[in-house]
């Protein structure tokens, strides 16, 4: 029996259909409301006051104002807008205020160091190269109690393509940013000459993704690293045209408020979940995403993107001219396969190829590199899970090669637990959900590490029905929505109680517009930084409410006594 009637679910997936409809602009593309970002508005405000201290002193002044008020009561800042105390925003914050507001943000400087004391500084901070990245900027900032002895990185690995792409991955451009800082870094004989031969070709790495983005300035859309980048090339005396690009790119990315955005665009994320979403719903045949699925079409990579290594045919979060990734493009497939004329679509057709052919050696999925061996870029497990979702919802046997290589490699990679990981959104939840439907809707819901971790998240459901990321914290709508999927897609129906009061816990969590509460589980920097996105938030709602009303029906068709249809 289940816990909330056909008729609410249903009311509930009209209304969120609806209300996820009301974000799709005329071009067919979903937006958001994000929330402004600490981060990219402390990286923003140090390098313009850096690069451009006189043009972009209206947008310095704007960004330092704007940071002082998001200081919280306990010294610190949190990663976004809403985001309580965390060391990552409050370290890059206070170096920023330091460098660019020495008297104005004086008082706020010192509450910040207060506040790292308090809680450990930058030795508490995980991931070792953001960890570096806060010491490099304090230290830039005359901190150097909190920032700790320097250390110089070692530029010389541009020098090693392969080694560099494996090592550094998504990071090549802030990476190079941060070592260009360290010019005037006392250095022996030996190093200032292999420092002469690599900092050419780390600079020409920039120039590289510079004109593979249409030379906006841009640097991957993110504030943040393109503020790393910018510091870097204004204390080198660098690139004086790539450096002029980023001022610009930065002035037409500001917000009215005087901040910035974690990543101004992520156009073609939000889109793909928002089709997902709809087409669970039982919109794929709606017209209203078909100019959608032309953005999709359009946006599809024409050129490899050659710093990573990534060939043509893929896509990225943002647009044509972005750095294509596995996460975006598994599910920009999924939403293509949804429509109802997905098999005459070329565009899916030669995708479908690109994701075979971007899997690792060892059956895994990474996010940029194959075979990479930074933690942030893979290999994942709920990445890999979506590669393999892509592929079933587009028709691919469970025995195909790809398919049957990544289960393989998803059997091995449980936690002790029975968890696996999300390297892009909080953990545990949201990655056990995710590899427990992939591995179910491709023949292994009864292997015991489905099992395992079937219990896993029947365990740590929360008493009102929801999930949160396992720890008993409070539950979310996008944590529900992915459990709830995963429970379905087992076929197994001593989990349907469980699922059904997730199902319940959602109806009754959307507003009178049919929109659910966004929560902050989108990793920016994982254990460190999060953000919301409504449009991810909504779709994952209505993928759960779609998969529940579906198998809703087909328990009561294989009811004893059922009429056929």
């Amino acid at each position: 029996m289940t816990a909330v009637t056909a008729e609410a679910v249903g009311k509930a997936i009209t209304a969120g259909a609806e209300a996820l409809l009301r974000r799709r602009r005329a071009d067919g593309v979903f937006g958001d409301d994000p929330p402004a970002s600490v981060l990219g508005t402390a990286g923003a405000v140090a390098a313009l006051h850096a690069a451009d201290p006189a043009g972009s002193a209206d947008l310095v002044d704007a960004g330092v104002g704007w940071l002082l008020r998001q200081q919280h009561d306990d010294g610190g800042w949190g990663g976004v807008v809403g985001a309580p105390s965390e060391v990552v925003p409050t370290a890059v914050a206070v170096a920023a205020l330091a460098l660019s507001a020495p008297v104005a943000g004086a008082g706020a400087v010192e509450a910040g160091r207060a506040r790292l004391a308090a809680t450990g500084g930058v030795e508490t901070i995980t991931d070792r190269a953001i960890s570096l990245l806060c010491r490099q900027l304090l230290t830039m900032a005359g901190l150097t109690a909190e920032a700790g002895p320097p250390r110089r990185l070692p530029l010389e690995i541009v020098l090693f393509d392969r080694v560099r792409r494996r090592r550094l991955s998504f990071r090549t451009t802030p990476f190079v940013g941060l070592a260009l800082m360290q010019a005037d870094l006392p250095a022996g004989r030996l190093r200032r000459a292999t420092l002469r031969r690599a900092r050419p070709v780390a600079v020409g790495l920039l120039r590289a993704v510079f004109d593979h983005e249409g030379r906006t300035g841009a640097l991957s859309e993110d504030p943040w690293p393109a503020a790393l980048v910018l510091l870097g090339l204004a204390r080198s005396g660098e690139a004086p045209d790539i450096a002029e690009a980023v001022v610009g790119w930065l002035r037409r990315a500001v917000r009215p408020d005087g901040a910035w955005d974690a990543v101004t665009n992520l156009d073609l994320t939000r889109s793909g979940y928002a089709v997902t979403g709809l087409i669970a719903a039982g919109y794929a045949a709606d017209p209203r995403l078909r100019a959608t699925r032309d953005f999709f079409h359009a946006t599809q990579k024409p050129a490899a993107f050659e710093v990573l290594g990534v060939p043509p045919g893929g896509w990225s979060y943002s647009n044509q001219g972005g750095w294509p990734v596995t996460l975006e493009s598994a599910e920009i497939l999924s939403a293509l396969a949804g429509y109802p004329d997905a098999g005459a679509d070329p565009v899916l057709r030669t995708g479908l190829d690109w994701l075979v052919g971007r899997q690792d050696s060892r059956g895994s999925w990474s996010l940029w590199v194959r075979d990479t061996r930074l933690a942030n870029d893979g290999p994942c497990p709920a990445i890999t899970a979506q590669a393999i979702l892509a592929l079933h919802d587009a028709g691919r046997p469970d025995g195909h090669p790809a398919i049957a290589r990544a289960a393989a490699w998803l059997l091995t990679r449980a936690a002790p637990d029975g968890t696996f990981e999300n390297l892009w959104y909080r953990d545990h939840t949201s990655g056990t959900a995710v590899v427990v439907t992939a591995l179910s809707r491709v023949g292994h819901a009864r292997h015991d590490v489905v099992r395992r971790a079937v219990r896993w998240l029947r365990d740590t459901q929360l008493p009102d029905g929801s999930w949160g990321p396992g720890d008993g914290t409070a539950g979310t709508v996008e944590e529900t929505g992915w459990a709830v999927q995963g429970l379905l897609a087992t076929g197994d129906p001593d989990d349907c109680p469980a699922a059904d009061r997730g199902v319940a816990w959602l109806v009754a969590a959307a507003g009178p517009d049919g929109a659910w509460p966004a929560a902050g589980v989108c990793n920016y920097i994982r254990h460190h930084m999060r953000y919301p996105n409504a449009v991810i938030t909504q779709a994952l709602a209505l993928r759960a409410l779609g998969e529940h009303r579906r198998a809703v029906a087909g328990r009561q068709d294989a009811a004893p006594g059922a009429v056929a249809r």
